[in-house]
Order: C-alpha cells, then structure tokens, then sequence
C-alpha cells in the first residue's frame, strides 16, 4: 500500500469516475485502474462498485476512504513542518468564499497577502455556502470564507470579524425620512433579496422572522448583490447589504442606507477548515491580512446579535 494509491483512491472517491479521477491526478486511466485494483488486492477487498454509474465506494470501501484522507493529509503535514524549518510560506491554498463576502473583502486583502508571501498561490473560488461545505469535506479546498456558525461535523470554524447589516432604501419608502430603524419598519412584501441557495437570504428572512406577508406582486431572484442595489433604484422597494459592500457607494446611494438601532443585526465571518486541515501557518496569515483589512469596530471579539443560517 502507498500514498500514491491511496492518493488515487481518494480521487475517485472525490470525483465517482476513474476517468476523471485520472485526469485530476494527471496520469492515464489504465495507470489509476490498475494501482487501484493492487491496492484491493493488497487489502483483499473491493473498494469500488464499478458496475454503478457514477462509480461509488463499497461500503468498506466507505470506511477505508474515510482513513485514507486522514492519512493522506498527515502525510502532507511533512512537507509544512519542512517549509516552516526554512521559515517561509510557500505552496498553493485553495480558498473557497461565498459570493456576498467576496467581492467587498478580497480585492482588500489578496494584493498586501500575494506582496508578502510571493511564494504562495492563491486559488479562489466564488461558490456557494453548500459547495463550500462539500469540497471542504472531501479537501478540494483548504479554506473557506463564509458567514458561520454552520453546524457541521468534520469541520471547524475560525471566528474572524462580525458584519452589521444595513437596509438600503428608495426615497419613496415611508421610512426614508427616518434615521434609523427596526426590523419593524422593515415591508416584507416590498424586500428585494437574494435567491434560494444564497445563506444571505436566510440570514435577511431571519431578521424578518415575525413579520408576515400579504403577498408581494414581484418575485425577483438574483444572485447578485449589485442587482438588488439597483432594484431598489429604479424599482423602489427596500433590501438588506452587508455592511463591507458600502466601501465604493457614491454621495447619493450612501443617503439611502439607514442602519439598524442597536442590537444591529450582523453575521460571523469565519475561516472553515477541514478538522484535519494542513497549512495552519499560510491559513493564520490569511486571517492576518483580513484583519488588516477590515474596519476597527468588526475585529471585536465581542459576539453581536448574530443572524443565524
């Protein structure tokens, strides 16, 4: 048995094809076939129902796999234990970030990081809170950047930095002349929100929890933050931001935002990382950098009024 059969079992595990499994590990199918079946026949088991389509572990299979991963990621700890004797960062992190943190926090932090550890790659993805999950999970990526607490075993969550939420508002809504407001003032039927799949939404209708609605006369599904900003502008209507997406709003747009009287509703911005992970010193300067980044007031460790998923 090797790391590099195992490495290949892993990854059809990950990717249920032998063929794509081989494509990703960067050798031919025959040659990933054939160390898994000496594999098998090392451990005297089959590891894989080939019959079904997409291809899926036996159920010991299931069970070696699962060790297999942990293995594998103790094994790459040598090489970090290596890189930090050398005393430098290097290598590639993958981090995946949902789409509602993503545009209003990296462009701050991925240039200071990249001038600091120019030895590093950055591989970044923009997915959703249930993508992030599942390829965390099986280590297609190193980190994730997503609004916690999530609740999910095998996985552990880095408090970062707490975001209010604001409301943005048109200037015929009866509650523009106000400076502040509650989630009272807040016309569920007249609410622009993001689509099914976005925890943003859930996070925005959890805020809304006690209202009820009358049936609004538009639906609208967006997975855009910049889309509902511009409903509301031309529409009408009220939506909910994070607060970091107010960064490069005009004179103008910034007259329509009210925040909330306190407790202001806010959410955990978290690093996730598998409870197996690797990279602690490359993941610890990415937390560096986005403290760097952010606003004094979110750094608190201080827990808000969270809205949770």
């Amino acid at each position: 048995m090797t790391i590099v059969q195992l490495e290949y079992a892993v990854a059809v595990d990950t990717y249920r094809s032998f063929v794509l499994a081989a494509e990703k590990c960067f050798v031919t199918q025959p040659t990933l076939s054939m160390q898994i079946q000496k594999l098998e026949e090392q451990l005297e088991v089959k590891l894989f129902d080939r019959s079904r389509q997409p291809v899926i572990p036996t159920e010991i299979g299931i069970e070696v796999i699962e060790q297999a991963r942990i293995l594998l990621q103790e094994s790459y700890k040598i090489k970090e234990i290596i890189e930090e004797r050398k005393g430098e960062l290097a290598g590639e992190l993958k981090i995946g970030v949902i789409p509602t943190i993503a545009p209003y926090l990296l462009p701050q932090v991925i240039g200071g990081f990249m001038e600091k550890y120019p030895k590093v790659k950055l591989t970044i993805s923009e997915l959703t809170t249930e993508t992030i999950i599942q390829q965390l999970k099986v280590n297609l990526l190193d980190c994730g950047i997503l609004a916690t607490p999530l609740h999910e075993n095998g996985l552990t969550e880095r408090p970062v930095f707490y975001e209010n939420f604001v409301s943005y508002l048109s200037k015929h809504s009866p509650i523009f002349k106000k400076k502040a407001i509650t989630t009272n003032d807040l016309d569920v039927d007249n609410l622009w929100l993001l689509n099914e799949g976005h925890c943003m939404r859930n996070q925005v209708l959890n805020i809304c929890k006690h209202k009820n609605s009358n049936g609004a006369k538009l639906e609208y599904n967006t997975g855009s933050i910049e889309t509902l900003i511009k409903m509301v502008d031309l529409n009408d209507g009220i939506t909910i931001l994070p607060e970091l997406s107010l960064q490069d709003f005009s004179v103008k747009q910034l007259d329509k935002v009210r925040y909330f009287k306190s407790p202001e509703p806010s959410r955990e911005v978290s690093i996730v990382t598998n409870n197996n992970f690797i990279k602690k010193r490359v993941i610890d300067a990415l937390e560096e950098e986005i403290l760097n980044s952010i606003p004094k007031r979110m750094k608190t460790k201080k827990k808000k009024e969270i809205i949770e998923i």
